[in-house]
C-alpha cells in the first residue's frame, strides 16, 4: 500500500514538474515572441516608475499581452532595477524582451518632446517639437519668439517634462554677434559667452545640449566643429585657387553664403569671385558693404545708397581690392566646399533673375542687359 502511495506521489510530482516546466517554456515564448502592438507608440517612462506600473501602462496601450509575464521576465533577467526614465519609440510587433532592452539600456530618449532653439538670419525662434511615432519625424507643436514678452502658457507645461531634450540650431549665414545675442534668450542655457567669437568661426549646424549647458562651452563646441570642417575641406581643395589660407577661404565662403541661398548656385557664384580675384577685378558685392555699415549687428532693412557704395570701410569691396579683412558671416559646409572647389567658368558677373536665383554673364555688356531686365521685374512688382 505504501509503495503504491509513493508511486502515485512520484507520478504526481513528475507531472507537476512537467507542468511547471511547460509553463516556464510557455512564459519564455510569450516574453520573447512578437507582441500585439500594431502601430508605433512613444512610451514615456516617468522618473520613479516601476516595472509594475509600466507593465500596466504597456498593457493599456496594447503593447504586451500579459503584465504578469512582463514583470516576471524583468525579474528573471534581473532587468527590473535598470529601468531608465525617458521616452522610447516602441515599434509594432516588439516583444516584451525588446521593450525591456530598450527601456533599460540607458542613453538618450528615442522619441518624445524636444525644444529646438533656432537662430535664423533675421530672428530667433523657439520650437517645441514631438516625434510622430508613425513616421519617426518631428512635428512642430509650438513656436514663438523667445525674446518676446508674451511667452505662451503652454510652454511651461513642456518645460516641466523630465525627459525633455534640447537643441540649438544655427542657420547658415548668421553672424557671430547674432549668435551671442540670441543665445542670451535661451532659458535652458547658463552662464555668459565672454569674448565675442571671431566672425566665421562658428559652424552653422544643429547641436544637442542638456539643460544647464554653459553658453561659453556651446560656443567652444561650435568653434571646434567649424575648425574641423574647414581642415577637412581644405585638405581636398583645388590646387589652382587664388586664395592662400584657410582664413581667406572662410572670408570668401561667407560672401558666397550671403549672395545666394540656392544650393546648386554656390559653386557657380564662387567661380565668379574666383575669376575676379585671379584677374584683379574688385569683387563689388553688396553684402560686404552692408557688413561694413552694420558689423553684422543688425539688418540694413533697405537697399544700399550710392553714397554707401562709395563708403570708406575695409569691407567695401567696391572700393578695396581683393578680399575684405574678415568674414562677413558664419558660412556653412556647402559654401566652404564651393569656394574650395568652384565651377570652372568664364563668368565675371551675376544678378538676380526674379525667381530666387541668378543669371550669370561673361561680359559687362551682357551683364548690363541682365541688370536692366532685373530692374524691369522689380518695377513691375512694385507696381503690382
Amino acid at each position: 500500500m505504501w509503495r503504491s502511495i509513493a508511486s502515485n506521489a512520484l507520478t504526481l510530482f513528475i507531472a507537476i514538474l512537467l507542468l511547471a516546466g511547460g509553463l516556464v517554456l510557455w512564459g519564455q515564448r510569450q516574453y520573447t515572441t512578437s507582441g500585439p502592438l500594431e502601430t508605433p507608440i512613444c512610451l514615456r517612462v516617468e522618473p520613479g516608475s516601476t516595472m509594475t506600473r509600466l507593465s500596466r501602462q504597456l498593457a493599456d496601450e496594447g503593447a504586451i499581452s500579459s503584465p504578469t509575464i512582463f514583470r516576471l521576465g524583468t525579474q528573471y533577467t534581473e532587468k527590473a532595477p535598470l529601468l531608465k526614465a525617458g521616452s522610447y519609440l516602441v515599434q509594432p510587433g516588439a516583444s516584451m524582451k525588446d521593450i525591456v532592452d530598450t527601456i533599460t539600456r540607458g542613453g538618450r530618449s528615442t522619441c518624445g518632446t524636444e525644444i529646438n532653439f533656432r537662430i535664423g538670419i533675421s530672428s530667433a525662434e523657439l520650437q517645441v517639437r514631438e516625434v510622430d511615432p508613425g513616421t519617426g519625424r518631428y512635428v512642430e507643436v509650438l513656436a514663438f519668439d523667445p525674446g518676446a514678452d508674451n511667452i505662451p502658457d503652454a510652454y511651461a507645461s513642456y518645460r516641466d517634462q523630465a525627459d525633455l531634450r534640447y537643441r540649438v540650431t544655427l542657420a547658415e549665414g548668421v553672424t557671430s554677434w547674432q549668435v551671442v545675442e540670441e543665445l542670451g534668450a535661451a532659458d535652458f542655457l547658463d552662464g555668459e559667452v565672454g569674448e565675442m567669437p571671431a566672425e566665421g568661426s562658428l559652424a552653422p549646424d544643429s547641436y544637442e545640449v542638456s539643460a544647464g549647458t554653459q553658453r561659453a562651452a556651446l560656443i567652444g563646441q561650435m568653434q571646434a566643429r567649424q575648425t574641423a570642417l574647414l581642415d577637412a575641406l581644405w585638405a581636398r581643395r583645388a590646387r589652382d585657387l587664388p586664395i592662400q589660407t584657410k582664413e581667406e577661404a572662410l572670408i570668401l565662403a561667407s560672401i558666397v553664403e550671403k549672395e545666394t541661398g540656392v544650393p546648386e548656385e554656390r559653386r557657380r557664384v564662387a567661380s565668379v569671385f574666383t575669376n575676379r580675384l585671379e584677374q584683379g577685378i574688385r569683387l563689388q558685392t553688396d553684402p560686404t558693404v552692408i557688413y561694413g555699415l552694420t558689423k553684422g549687428q543688425a539688418s540694413l532693412g533697405r537697399g544700399l545708397r550710392q553714397s554707401e557704395l562709395r563708403s570708406d570701410t575695409p569691407w567695401n569691396t567696391y572700393v578695396v581690392d581683393g578680399l575684405p579683412p574678415t568674414p562677413i558671416a558664419n558660412p556653412g559646409r556647402a559654401a566652404i566646399a564651393a569656394v574650395l572647389n568652384p565651377e570652372k567658368t568664364d563668368f565675371l558677373y551675376f544678378v538676380a533673375d526674379g525667381s530666387g536665383g541668378h543669371v550669370f554673364s561673361k561680359t559687362l555688356a551682357e551683364h548690363n542687359r541682365n541688370v536692366a531686365r532685373w530692374r524691369k521685374i522689380e518695377a513691375e512688382r512694385k507696381a503690382d
